[in-house]
Parts: structure tokens; sequence; C-alpha cells
């Protein structure tokens, strides 16, 4: 009998009863596995294990990762994200830097300018936690504008984000939205779909991010990540995690900050 493995009702519905049941008692589940969230070690034999089924357009990935970092569940990614994620899972895919840095670009609805993410861990209340910094790389305008304003932080306040007076307070959590993280690299930020749809990606890696030993364990022990956003011109590239937040502070009491705290994909929003 297996063990201590997790089987969804939606991961189910997806692979079959026949498949699920074989998982449950043990016939096609794994010894071991490299959790797909923390990538350390697990064991079905002896740790909770969650089953994880990557949906994309084509292909369908099952992963297995600690319960305690992930529930059970399907994640709906696109097909290149996918292959990213098979790659990573199976090695074959390139290192990433492993310092904080530029994400790869995804376009903005209604102006030119692409996100930039930087990873990072910031301080608050004697705690490290998990962080996000978001910074366009041109003024955002509002979708159907022709003026030349900034409207990123206004949108994202529409959204749901709090503007930040205070880095030493912890931003709320903000249902519906989640942070993607798969085979221990970073994917992308979820949003809700359109109509009460499936979730969307807001931010999309073009390449899965990889992200520091230290920055995966904060996110294994919060099960969430703060994200901030600021405009253009705001941030910049910080080197070390002490000048990021100098940054942020300073944005912070400028009024050019927004923050939200997300939940691993799949977990509960609120």
């Amino acid at each position: 009998m297996p063990r201590m493995l997790d089987v969804s009702d939606e991961v189910r519905a997806e692979i079959g009863d026949e498949e699920a049941d074989r998982l449950l008692v043990g016939d096609d589940a794994p010894r071991s596995y490299d959790c797909t969230s923390c990538r350390t070690p697990g064991d079905p034999e002896n740790d909770r294990t969650s089953t994880v089924l990557f949906v994309g357009e084509e292909t369908a990935v099952l992963a297995f990762a600690h319960a305690t970092c992930i529930p059970s569940q399907v994640v709906s990614v696109s097909e290149e994200q996918l292959q990213g994620a098979v790659r990573s899972i199976t090695g074959d895919s390139p290192a990433s830097a492993q310092d904080a840095g530029a994400a790869a670009p995804q376009n903005v609805p209604g102006g030119q300018a692409v996100l930039g993410i930087t990873s990072g861990l910031v301080l608050i209340g004697g705690e490290l936690h998990p962080a996000l910094v978001v910074e366009p790389t041109a003024p955002i305008a509002r979708p159907g504008s022709d003026g030349p304003g900034d409207d990123f932080l206004p949108l994202l306040i529409e959204q749901g984000f709090i503007p930040v007076t205070d880095t030493t307070e912890l931003p709320t959590l903000l249902g519906g939205w989640s942070v993607l993280l798969a085979a221990g690299q970073l994917h992308a930020v979820l949003q809700p779909g359109a109509e009460g749809g499936g979730q969307v990606a807001w931010w999309q890696a073009h390449q899965a991010l990889s992200v520091t030993d230290g920055w995966r364990a904060a996110v294994q022990k919060t099960q969430r990540v703060l994200i901030y956003a600021a405009p253009v011109g705001s941030i910049g590239q910080q080197p070390r995690e002490d000048l990021l937040r100098d940054a942020l502070d300073k944005a912070a009491a400028a009024g050019k900050l927004v923050a939200a705290a997300m939940p691993l994909a799949g977990t509960p929003g609120a």
C-alpha cells in the first residue's frame, strides 16, 4: 500500500480512475522523487506526497511534490511552459543565473513596455519572505488610452493591490492570484480569468527562471510570495538584496509602490 500519496479529485478526473488507483496502490508511484516545488528529495513511503498534473495544449505531465509545499492539483500552462517544466524536471534545461535578475519580458496590453521581475528575500518582522519585484521598462498606458500617462499602479490597485507606505508590514493576500513555481523554478504569476474562468498568466517567463536555494526554502516555509510593483525607473536593477530593500523603501516613501501576497498556484486564495 502506498504510502502517503494524495490524488485530488481534479487530478483523478484528468488521469482516470484506473491510473489514479494504480498510483494509490503503489504500482506507478515513484519510490523517490525531487519535489516539483522545492526540488528537495521526497519519499512517498514516509512523506505526505501530492500528485501535480501539468496540462498544456497537447501534453500533460504528472509530477510529485511534498504535500507541505503544494497540494494535489491540475495546473494549466502553455505548451511552451510545459516543455520547459519537462526539461527542468528531467534536468535537461540550461542553468539560469542564480542571483536576482530581470525576467524574460512579456508584452503588456495597452503599451509597448515589458515587465521585468527580480526575485529576492525581504526581512519583515524578523522573518525572511520570498518576494518578486515587478517593474516595467516603460510607462504603462491604460488599454484604449492614447495618453502619455503611466497607469501601471492605478491598474494594479483596481485589481486589488494595496499601496505600500511601510515596507515593514506584510502585504495582504490577494484572492484569485497565485505564483506558479514548478520544478523549483519560477514560471508565471497567475491572475483570475475573465467571467469566473480559470487563472491566466499576468506575467509569464519565456524561459523558466531559477531562484536561489534560500528563496525556495523561504517559500516552502511561508507558502506565499510577496509581489511588489513600481512604475518604470523606481527600483532599477539592484545587485544586492540590501540595495533592493533600500530601493523599495524609497519607492514606498515616494508613493510609488504597491504590493500583494500570493499563494503558490492552486492553493486557496484567501
